[in-house]
Parts: C-alpha cells; structure tokens; sequence
C-alpha cells in the first residue's frame, strides 16, 4: 500500500465550507448572521474570529443555542482552541485525530488566519493508515529518542551505521566525561561526606528519568505544532509544576530513607533538597531542547533525547555537589 499522500501539506485538503462569526457578536447577532448566509452543511464548530480574521476560540453549537441572546460570543466561547498548522503533513493530521478525539479541526495559517477545515470523516481513510503504520512506527519512534532512525540504520553498511549512530552517543560520552570532571572537582567534599557518594547513582538517575519524561511529552506536543512564545510559557508553567511536586516527593521520600540510615540529618536533607531542585532542572531542560529544536528546524525526536539527558547530567551534578560543597 502506497502511503506518499500521507506526506501531503493538510492545508491542500482543507475544507472551506465553514461558518466564521466575529467574537464582538451577540448571540442573537450571531444567529441572524447564520439565517443569513447560512451555515456550513456539516455543522460541527462555529468558528470566532477577531476583525482581522484571526482565529481567536470555537464555538459548539449546544452552546450557542443554550447561551443568553444578550451574551458576546467571546464570552462563551472555548479559546484553547487545537489547530493544525496549514503546512502539517496529512500523517500528523491523522495523529491529532487519533491523540485528540475531535470531530474536526481547524487549520490555521502562520498568522493564525483561518485556512479551512478537515473533519473526521474526510481523514476515515487515512486514520486507517495510520493506525496501520503506527506498530512500526512505535519501534522506530524508540530509536529515535536514542538518536537514530532504525530506517536509515537497516540495511546500512557497517560503516554508515557507525557514522549514523556516533554523533549522538558523542553528546554522552561529552557528558560523561563531563560528569567525570565535576566530580573530581568535589573529590574533597565526597571523602568528607561518604553518603554523598552512596545516593550519587540514586541522584543522577532521577534527573535522567524526569528528563527523558520531559522529552517524551513535549516532542509528542510538538506535533503538528509551530511552536509559539504564549505555548512555550504555558508548557513551561506546567512542567515546572509537574517537576516540583515529583521533586518534592522523591527528595523527602530520599532523605527519609538517609536519615534513617546513617542518622545524619544535615547530609540528608541536603540529598532530599538537592534531588527536588535537579529533577526540577532536569525537567525544564526536557522541555526546552525539543522546543530550541524544533524552533530552529531541526527534529526533536533525534538529537532530543541524548542532549536532555547529558544536559540533565550534567546540572544534576553541578547542583548536589555545588549545594553540598556549600552547605555541609
């Protein structure tokens, strides 16, 4: 089965048969503009636009018909709206059906003007494929987190697949080495503290863990996504959140288990402190690479995930060493 259209620009296949209301409407205005010039004869969302035709919310019909005739539409209106870019592929459009579970969405131009709109019906076809492809694709999408794609590795010979597969394992042999270094920079402050070294792989682990988390559910956000500065400062609000209420219980969770132990409350609290402060770093760096990469063109999916997580390393380390070395 041929799958070449599903590498189609979407907003080829964009409808243009939908309603578009201004968000300064009433109600009532909006419905004698309907009675008007009529509606969309597969009515799933109306769309609200501001006056320089920029998409700025959606508007189910259930809620048009229950709002109050004297009520903005911008007042009830949905203004979280999911668009696809006119420039995504029709593949990433399938996915978002899939991801999202949506009727139908509306596809934006790079100035968020409405280009048109694709429903569930038109991509039933196409959904198939995807679904089919998606088995084969799982596997590949775990290599590429690694840093290769495994369609350019098989069949390749010794030679291009070495050159396929070292330049990001060099981002961490650089980060190893790096770590390596920090840690000969503290080797006084760990022969003081010997617990310090007994909760380093424990430490540098959960920095990794949350970053490569953070990879994971960013570059999945990414598709079908340009990326804008009001979308990054949202996901990072919310990551930050995330990471510091997952910090927060894994540090004193640790510090917990290493005051019991070696009944040293300081370096424990140092440890447990140090742990909500690096996984909340690591998980920030987790955002921000897929979304530097993807801003500057390159894809996320292969050079993300060894950068984070030798990035995530590195400031783990800085930040447990640098806090024990000032604190004990």
């Amino acid at each position: 089965m041929t799958t070449d259209h599903l590498s189609e620009p979407v907003g080829n296949l964009a409808v243009k048969d939908f309603t578009a209301l201004d968000q300064d409407l009433t109600v009532t205005g909006a419905l004698a503009q309907i009675r008007r010039q009529g509606a969309a004869q597969q009515i799933i969302y109306f769309y609200v636009v501001d006056a320089a035709q920029r998409l700025v919310g959606v508007l189910p019909t259930r809620r048009l018909l229950l709002a109050a005739p004297e009520a903005r539409l911008r007042d009830i209106m949905i203004s979280r709206v999911v668009t696809i870019p006119d420039t995504a592929t029709v593949l990433e459009a399938c996915e978002m059906f899939l991801m999202h579970r949506f009727l139908a969405f509306p596809v934006v131009t790079p100035d968020h003007r409405l280009a048109g709109v694709i429903n569930v019906g038109m991509f039933s076809q196409f959904t198939e494929e995807a679904i089919g492809l998606n088995e084969a694709e799982h596997v590949g999408e775990i290599f590429e987190r690694i840093g290769f794609r495994v369609a350019e590795v098989q069949g390749a010979s010794p030679l291009k697949a070495y050159r396929l597969r070292l330049p990001w394992l060099l981002a961490t042999l650089g980060g190893g080495l790096g770590c390596a270094l920090v840690t000969g920079a503290f080797e006084t402050t760990l022969a003081a503290r010997i617990i310090l070294a007994f909760f380093l792989t424990l430490v540098l682990g959960l920095g990794e863990s949350v970053a490569a988390q953070s990879v994971t559910v960013t570059v999945e956000a990414l598709r079908g996504r340009a990326p804008s500065r009001q979308w990054f400062l949202r996901a990072l609000r919310k990551e930050a959140l995330s990471a510091l209420l997952l910090g927060a219980t894994c540090g004193l969770t640790v510090a917990a288990v290493a005051w019991l132990w070696r009944a040293q409350p300081l370096p424990a609290l140092v440890i447990g402190a140090s742990i909500a402060a690096s996984m909340v770093v690591a998980s920030l760096i987790g955002l921000a690479v897929p979304a530097a990469l993807h801003r500057s063109h390159l894809d996320p999916k292969i050079a993300a995930g060894p950068v984070s997580l030798a990035l995530a390393d590195l400031c783990t380390l800085l930040l447990y060493l640098n806090f024990a070395a000032h604190t004990l």
